[in-house]
């Protein structure tokens, strides 16, 4: 089978990403596999989607840095991939990473990924599914009980009266935005610097302020839903208890947290069951839900990260069962 991946960029791409993984896992199940730049791609004059891509090697790779140091080597030149060819394309690049940088980068991989699925290429997650969750608003589609309160907004007053209704405490973040990237915990006490943290997160646009929840001093789980269903290997829960470093909100590993094994209670599961019909609607293929105290705080669509430090805290692969569902896609849409 042809799959692909759809990244940022090669140059921001890293070993231990869950695309780096889950690339490996296809290649060693002997899959032609490629690697799209969502800058690379191209709409020719007879209507099919080209692209600059590069192609892994047909050796063998003993590991993620193997692949990652062959995909840059100077002998991986770029090559003219008609990508309705793929039998599947998976778009793995954050739109947030290129807010800033490149706006225009934001949704070339939906646009992009639309045209080829209209070619009959299998593409996940769905990009109408994707479009719609491009920022935290989509957070608000599932049910009220599974997630904390928030306000949207960029009227400072307003979020000042939300505080109140609250408690007092609320975290303030960028409407579009991931890593962890300008996320503040604000308190009505401490009124001396919100008007600074708010001036800086609404340069970015709206402002979401979500309840705090106390346990978020704590960290929260990573929960990772594949076709809607809780990613589960013989007995074990693909998820990471996310650790904040000491003094820091922010519980993402690439903030500085580190990753345990989670205990997956009646209430993680609960909350699975409870955004999965959303999540099967919408056409999510991979998903990672992040979760604290009984509530969903987010929903990772784009780029989910942590799948392979999931499974090595479990002492499972996760990444292989993803492959392994991509391929039953392609071969159940077969004539």
């Amino acid at each position: 089978m042809r799959l692909g991946f759809v990244i940022n960029d090669l140059a921001t791409e890293l070993v231990d990403y869950t695309t780096t993984h889950l690339a490996l896992a296809a290649h060693r199940r002997g899959h032609e596999v490629w690697y799209v730049e969502v800058g690379r791609f191209a709409l020719a004059p007879d209507g099919r989607v080209h692209a600059d891509a590069r192609r892994l090697a047909s050796q063998r790779f003993a590991s993620v840095s193997d692949l990652m140091a062959s995909l840059r080597s100077i002998d991986t030149a770029c090559l003219d991939l008609t990508v309705d060819k793929l039998d599947a394309l998976f778009l793995r690049n954050d739109p947030a990473a290129d807010a800033l940088r490149r706006p225009w980068a934001q949704l070339a991989g939906v646009n992009f990924g639309r045209l080829a699925q209209q070619a009959g290429v299998i593409v996940v997650n769905s990009p109408e599914g994707l479009y719609h969750a491009v920022n935290k608003l989509y957070l608000q589609l599932f049910p009220k009980g599974i997630r904390p309160r928030c306000l949207i907004s960029r009227n400072p007053d307003a979020v000042r009266q939300f505080m109140d209704k609250v408690g007092g405490s609320v975290v303030i973040k960028p409407l579009r935005g991931s890593g962890g990237h300008n996320v503040f915990l604000v308190r009505r006490e401490e009124p001396y610097n919100f008007n600074q943290i708010f001036e800086t997160v609404s340069r970015e646009g709206y402002v979401i302020a979500q309840e705090f929840l106390p346990q978020a001093a704590d960290g929260d789980t990573r929960l990772f839903l594949l076709e809607g269903e809780l990613l589960e290997v013989n007995g074990a829960v693909a998820a990471i208890r996310r650790v904040p470093a000491k003094g820091d909100l922010r519980s993402n590993i690439t903030a500085g947290g580190h990753g345990e094994r989670p205990d997956i209670t009646v209430t993680i599961r609960r909350i699975a069951e409870a955004a999965r019909p959303q999540l099967k609607a919408d056409g999510m293929f991979l998903v990672g839900l992040d979760l604290i105290d009984g509530k969903m705080v987010e929903v990772n669509v784009f780029s989910p990260g942590g799948l392979a430090t999931a499974g090595q805290l479990a002492g499972v692969d996760f990444i292989t069962p993803v492959v392994s569902a991509l391929e039953r896609k392609i071969v159940a849409q077969r004539p």
